[in-house]
């Protein structure tokens, strides 16, 4: 089977499979709703057995949730494109709907309902998300969950569950991406994934991934009744790459041959088991108090372990033997695999009619499934099928399998276990971080504070050294000016004695009484006080040095400054750190914003060259919500390690290459539901809408109408941005700005607040309305089509407002005067345009205070066209109802004799002249004289010409006469 079978559906649902509306089988969700009062059916053996083997949380019987049904069909491939070349499709698809008609001939059909309907065109990824992500959702939640594919041989059972992508990402299958989606959300230090790959081949189980191992054995718990295979090889998972090379190697062993119906038959029923333990903490209980009545102790939450298994069943197809051409061991291998499915159709017939015994040990496959059917497990199943009627019998087969299988209800239950190791584990981990974390903190204190201690030491012994060392140059001092002194005295002494020696006085000498001698005296006294005075002054001085270097050496001044000095340094550091976020955050943005703007191209090209898009109705809002969901991962982990307050605070940078590069990072977090309610929280909205007011700059602008549009798309958010005049807003925006990318992205945001019902008056009091027909003056066709999608939406209000008995009255839109516009572009070349503008019509014509207005503005001529040029059915089906509903519209084409068939009024057309009514170059319509005066034929074509291409002629052919 090429890769290129499958191409890309036309819509997106992420949410779990809705069960048909009028289906007879009773829906209900396994998370909201609670089990109900009534007993359950206790019919089957199998549910018996299998609901005794887990517990919940809460003690209850477990969450009721039925088996999900979903049916793919399968493309043409070249045998049958030539074979039945002459011959239409077996089946036809109402997606919308989520019907199934299956024909008997050319005249009677078969309607079936599922859960939901894939085309010939859905893509992998939508069949992974409507099919087998809410199982995978639930396996990490705690509960069983199983996949299953089932249909003939050769429909793309293992395309769809098996299939790799190793050339195209895209076609990966179910097995990849549930392995994606469950890696991405376990912790790799708590959690564990461990993997066993298996075949069912002639009753025989074998292992994949271990081909000696070919006779393993199924054990059944005589307690439970769970059924485990504990011969089976498990290995462990850690990566992606690890769990590719083992679905390598078990396809690789798989089993197939060469039927006339499929080159590559898979002749065994391929089974994946995985198995995910996940660690969880329990409820807080709380423990009242024995003195107090009304206080209470909260006991710790106790540590649990989640043990849920995903079975991903790939099943061999079923196949006549005439028709595969199945001789000699094919032939006992096609009999053991319809054994098998025959098995499996018996057990969940007895599932569906609530019988009393079901048989489940006919088959090992039934064995193995016993807890995917009418079990604890949540189970989808996909049903493929093909469009060949030569297989018509074969492709009823399948409807019927599944829609049985829709009748069978699980009680979905959580097994969980005290996981005291795991607690005591994660405790150690963490004292021993601890404990690491204090040594290394004690040890740079200890350091730190030995560093202190030895710069004040050595800033004391320096103070010590420079006092000493003045002190012993003062006492220098001291003694070399007392030695001189007393060195002068004694020369002045000599000197006296000679001069009383000369002059004869040495007889006074005995009695004292020479003048002269007793002033020496007198003078030496004053000099030896004078001396003994200053040595007390400098003994004072040195103690006062003495004093000051004890309080030193006490207060630590030297210590003291140095930590100041570290403080000081510590700040800085503060300082410079915060700079540094600031750019890491700015180079984060920039990263981001060029990865985002590499996907767009990237996207871009891909869809300019593959040349197989589809022109839907979805705004480029949503375009650049789906480019951005395949960077999830670095979008979250930019948003969950910078923070949307720090990043919102860059709004209010001065630089503007900050504010600029931070609004594009809000743009792209907003185009993320997930991540709109936490920016709303934060004040993101009111700081967009004041860049909106406040910045001329033409980026910013643009930017901000993005994300304001993104979050419009909510209607929380849609009330909130009107309360804060964020209508008026846009409205000065879009008169304002000239940018064909500003206009469309304000005109986005428009378009998304027109669905609301509420916000319809306000639309109109504050400019809404009259600000989007003027963005029509770009002339961009991304903006003509954001303007025709508003108008759509807000039609569609007032023609359910109408509907309801809310309103009446014509429509505000033909009072803002945009009528012309819509009937001018209703035909236009670009197919979103066009479609919206048809919409816009059908819905206008709905209320029939609206009709005369259209009558006179030519909207009828356009209706008439909708109803059988339109490309899409529903369209054209609303168009009929309602020109078949309307008094004045049926009475206006009965006066000019319109009829709505595919002749469309009854016009009559040249080979030679014309190829079609709108698509050739003259358009002759025949009337009768005597039926239609000539004032009203004129008046006819004044209306037809007025509604057609420029290029077409109108000839008017009066019982054979030409004017």
């Amino acid at each position: 089977m090429a890769s290129n079978g499958y191409r890309n559906g036309t819509g997106t649902n992420k949410g779990a499979i809705k069960p048909p509306a009028s289906s007879n089988v009773r829906s209900s969700s396994f998370k909201s709703r609670l089990p109900p009062s009534s007993n359950h059916s206790t019919g089957s053996a199998l549910r018996r057995t299998s609901s005794a083997s887990f517990t919940t949380p809460a003690g209850g019987d477990g969450v009721p949730g039925r088996v999900r049904v979903a049916v793919r069909l399968r493309p043409r491939n070249a045998e049958e494109s030539t074979a039945d070349a002459d011959f239409a499709d077996c089946v036809e698809l109402q997606p919308e709907l989520k019907r199934l008609k299956l024909r008997k001939n050319n005249w009677e059909s078969e309607t079936y309902e599922f859960d939901e309907v894939l085309t010939e065109f859905a893509s992998q990824k939508r069949v992974y998300e409507v099919v087998a992500k809410p199982v995978v959702e639930s396996v990490l939640d705690g509960y069983n969950g199983t996949v299953m594919a089932y249909g003939q041989t050769g429909t793309g059972k293992t395309f769809t569950l098996g299939r790799l992508g190793e050339e195209d990402t895209s076609a990966r299958g179910i097995m990849v991406r549930s392995m994606e989606e469950i890696l991405a959300n376990v912790s790799p230090e708590t959690d564990s994934i461990s993997v066993s790959y298996l075949q069912l081949y002639m009753e025989t189980i074998q292992d994949l991934l271990d081909p000696a191992n070919d006779n393993i054995s199924i054990v059944e718990d005589p307690r439970t009744g769970d059924v485990s295979l504990p011969a089976a090889t498990h290995v462990e998972i850690k990566d992606e790459q690890s769990f590719l090379e083992l679905l390598r190697l078990g396809e690789a062993h798989r089993i197939a041959a060469n039927t006339k119906l499929n080159t590559e038959s898979s002749r065994s029923h391929a089974i994946l088991m995985v198995h995910v333990k996940r660690s969880v903490l329990g409820e807080e209980v709380a423990i009242p108090s024995e003195s107090d009545k009304s206080s209470h102790f909260v006991k710790p939450p106790k540590p649990l372990v989640r043990k849920s298994k995903l079975v991903l069943v790939d099943l061999a197809g079923s196949e006549r033997v005439q028709k595969s051409g199945s001789e000699g061991h094919m032939l006992e291998e096609a009999k053991s695999i319809n054994l098998s499915l025959s098995a499996l159709g018996k057990c969940i017939n007895a599932l569906a009619e609530n019988s009393a015994h079901v048989p489940i040990r006919d088959s090992k496959l039934t064995r193995l499934l016993r807890d995917s059917f009418g079990g604890t497990a949540r189970t989808s199943l996909i049903v493929t099928i093909g469009p060949s009627p030569r297989h018509r019998g074969e492709t009823a087969s399948t409807i019927l399998f599944g829609q049985r299988a829709m009748k069978v209800e699980n009680m979905l239950r959580i097994k969980e276990e005290f996981d005291y190791k795991s607690l005591s584990r994660r405790l150690e981990i963490q004292l021993d971080k601890l404990i690491a974390e204090n040594e290394r903190q004690q040890k740079a204190f200890d350091g730190e504070v030995e560093r202190i201690n030895l710069e004040a030491q050595n800033r004391v012994y320096e103070v010590e050294r420079n006092f000493t060392d003045a002190l012993e140059k003062e006492r220098l001092k001291c003694q070399m000016e007392y030695m001189e002194s007393v060195k002068k005295l004694e020369e002045k002494m000599i000197e006296n004695q000679q001069k009383h020696q000369h002059d004869g006085f040495m007889k006074d000498k005995c009695n004292g009484e020479g003048p002269g001698f007793s002033e020496d005296i007198a003078e030496v006294k004053k000099l030896l006080e004078k001396e003994t005075h200053m040595r007390k002054e400098a003994e004072k001085e040195v103690n006062k040095l003495k004093s000051q270097l004890g309080q030193h050496m006490d207060a630590g001044a030297g210590g003291d400054a140095e930590i100041l000095k570290l403080q000081i340094a510590l700040e800085d550091e503060v300082h410079q750190k915060k700079k540094l976020e600031e750019e890491i955050i700015i180079l984060r943005s920039q990263m981001l914003q060029l990865t985002f703007e590499a996907d767009q191209m990237r996207r871009c090209l891909a869809r300019g060259g593959s040349g197989n898009t589809y022109p839907g109705l979805d705004s480029p809002m949503s375009q650049v919500r789906d480019s951005l969901s395949a960077h999830k991962t670095p979008v979250s982990a930019l948003f969950d390690q910078v923070g949307v307050q720090k990043i919102l605070d860059l709004l209010e940078s001065e630089d503007a290459n900050v504010r600029i590069h931070a609004v594009k990072v809000v743009a792209n977090l907003a185009a993320e539901e997930a991540n709109q309610e936490r920016i709303v929280e934060a004040g993101g909205l009111t700081s967009l809408l004041m860049l909106l007011r406040s910045y001329e700059d033409e980026t910013v602008r643009r930017v901000a109408a993005g994300a304001i549009a993104n979050l419009a798309m909510n209607e929380v958010n849609q009330e909130l941005i009107m309360v804060q005049g964020g209508i008026s807003l846009l409205s000065t925006t879009a008169s304002d700005a000239e940018d064909p990318q500003t206009l469309r992205m304000v005109a986005g945001a428009i378009a998304n607040l027109c669905g609301n019902d509420k916000l319809q008056a306000t639309l109109r009091s504050e400019g809404g309305i009259k600000a989007l027909l003027g963005m029509v003056r770009c002339r961009h066709p991304d903006v003509l089509s954001q303007v025709a999608r508003g108008i759509a939406n807000f039609a569609k209000c007032e023609s359910r407002a109408s509907t309801n008995g809310i309103r009446s009255g014509r429509s505000l839109l033909i009072d803002e005067g945009a009528l012309p516009w819509i009937v001018q572009n209703a035909n236009n070349d670009a197919a979103p345009i066009r479609r919206h503008i048809e919409l816009a019509l059908c819905h206008l014509a709905q209320h029939e205070a609206n009709a005369k207005d259209m009558i006179n503005g030519g909207a009828l001529w356009e209706l008439v066209r909708i109803t059988r040029d339109c490309s899409r059915e529903d369209i054209r089906s609303l168009a009929r109802r309602t020109l078949n509903s309307s008094l004045l519209f049926r009475s206006e084409m009965r006066r000019l004799r319109i009829e709505l068939s595919r002749d469309w009024c009854n016009a009559t057309l040249s080979a030679e002249r014309a190829s079609t009514i709108w698509g050739g170059f003259v358009v002759v319509l025949s009337l009768s004289l005597t039926e239609v005066s000539v004032g009203e034929m004129v008046g006819m074509k004044k209306n037809f010409v007025g509604h057609v291409k420029p290029k077409y002629h109108f000839v008017v052919c009066v019982k054979g006469a030409t004017h």
